[in-house]
């Protein structure tokens, strides 16, 4: 992985060298804009219509819109003036328990390991941790920008999560104001009994994107002269009657467990290329057997 910052960890008196790598990544297919006519990728342009011509960088300036088309004007000097002090430290503010925190606040995860020179400090931190069953409540400066986190322990290393401010989290009061409803013992049995069934141990690598591996394929058969046609949409029956809907998906989980986990592919009609043969479909299919053994094992 990429060293993406090198700093240390803040702890009272002590100092944890770290460094840091994004966690996570982003596997969304990303589609460029092109013109219809040629297929030439644009170009966007720093265009200003009032002076109607192109501007280069250098006469930009920043501008905060107080009302619409009002601004105020912030120069780099003014902004700098208020930036805050650069740091390679991860300053660690508090600590407190995981379950205090909803997981609302959660936004960025990044991984922690330490420094050539900061194993034993490192290792104490995370093990200290452990023990207390806290985790830490932390600031750090990355791109200019002064962000929340929390650090804790994942897997025998630390990562480091930063989390919203809290005025950066909407309140449920700005929602449609809920009308009670009254809920039969029936229904509450019942629907509990549905999470009942539905309940297993958590398993990342069951679940996957299926959106993008069809596009992906699309565009693989596409590439080799294929035609792609509008797949045919399935209407799902609706159930307008509570318990007549949890009744059936009580029994759509009584189902094996084979076909529970492995539920069938949706299928795929009048699509070139996208048939239950093709290979997004085959990949699938050697996935979920893959899994089908690991679990027998």
């Amino acid at each position: 992985m990429h060293t993406m910052w090198r700093g240390s960890i803040s702890f009272g008196l002590v100092n944890v060298p770290v460094k840091m790598y994004a966690a996570t990544e982003n596997h969304d297919v990303k589609f460029r804009s092109l013109h219809a006519d040629c297929g030439t990728p644009m170009k966007y342009m720093r265009f200003c219509t009032s002076c109607n011509r192109e501007i280069e960088w250098k006469e930009l300036v920043k501008g905060y819109e107080v009302q619409p088309n009002r601004f105020v004007v912030m120069t780099p000097d003014e902004l700098q003036a208020l930036a805050p002090v650069k740091s390679r430290s991860i300053s660690i503010l508090d600590f407190v328990k995981l379950r205090d925190i909803d997981p609302i606040y959660f936004q960025k995860t990044y991984y922690l390991t330490p420094d050539e020179t900061g194993t034993k400090a490192y290792t104490l931190l995370r093990k200290a941790m452990d023990e207390t069953g806290r985790i830490a409540v932390a600031k750090i400066v990355m791109r200019e920008t002064e962000s929340l986190a929390v650090i804790r322990s994942y897997q025998n290393y630390l990562v480091m999560e930063t989390i919203f401010y809290p005025d950066e989290v909407r309140e449920v009061a700005g929602l449609p104001q809920l009308s009670e409803t009254d809920v039969t013992g029936a229904e509450m049995d019942m629907a509990t009994l549905l999470i009942d069934n539905l309940t297993t141990a958590f398993d990342p690598d069951k679940y996957l994107d299926e959106y993008r591996e069809r596009i992906l394929t699309a565009i693989s058969n596409k590439s080799a002269g294929e035609e792609i046609q509008t797949p045919v949409e399935h209407e799902t029956a609706q159930i307008a009657d509570l318990m007549q809907a949890l009744q059936a998906s009580l029994d759509l989980a009584k189902q094996t467990d084979k076909e529970k986990v492995f539920p069938p592919l949706k299928p795929v009609e009048n699509v070139v290329g996208l048939s239950p043969s093709s290979a997004a479909i085959e990949k699938q299919v050697e996935k979920r057997g893959t899994r089908r053994r690991k679990q027998t094992k």
